[in-house]
């Protein structure tokens, strides 16, 4: 028997922000998938509405200027309620893979980079009306060669 997995909204909600957004560089996605009253917790994109709004928006051109072939796995997730919850709280651990080949931090490196991302995000009425982002920086330093990794 073949299974066919449902993905809630909330699920898909969070995909295009990584997709569209950070891997594609559309920033008019945060228009229409996040709350104009959004409060956001990420470290550095830390405000509310339009403050944080505008934040979001530079990140997502920036993280595309430096890794324009950015692709997001969704590896992991949860979400409180069933499927059908219309105020869910998500949680998603993803895997981000691209090029280093525009700026970052310095010249681009060229260097492949691979990096884990969590977030979790509550959902009213079909928009993030609160987030909290973890994206695993550090890994990506170590992948661009801009620190050193710790010893093996």
């Amino acid at each position: 028997m073949v299974q066919t997995q449902i993905h809630p909204p909330a699920l898909r909600i969070m995909e295009r922000m990584l997709t569209e957004g950070f891997a594609a560089g559309r920033t008019e996605v945060v228009d229409e998938l996040c709350s104009p009253d959004i409060v956001e917790h990420q470290f550095d994109l830390a405000g509310t509405g339009a403050e944080a709004l505008g934040k979001l928006k530079a990140c997502m051109t920036a993280v595309h200027a430096a890794f324009p072939d950015l692709r997001f796995t969704v590896e992991d997730w949860t979400q409180t309620g069933d499927h059908d919850d219309a105020a869910p709280t998500i949680w998603v651990r993803a895997r981000g893979a691209g090029t280093n080949t525009g700026p970052f931090l310095g010249a681009p490196t060229g260097l492949p980079v691979q990096f884990t991302v969590f977030d979790v995000a509550r959902i009213e009425e079909g928009r993030i009306v609160e987030h909290w982002g973890v994206p695993d920086r550090f890994e990506v330093l170590v992948r661009t060669g801009r620190v050193a990794a710790g010893p093996r």
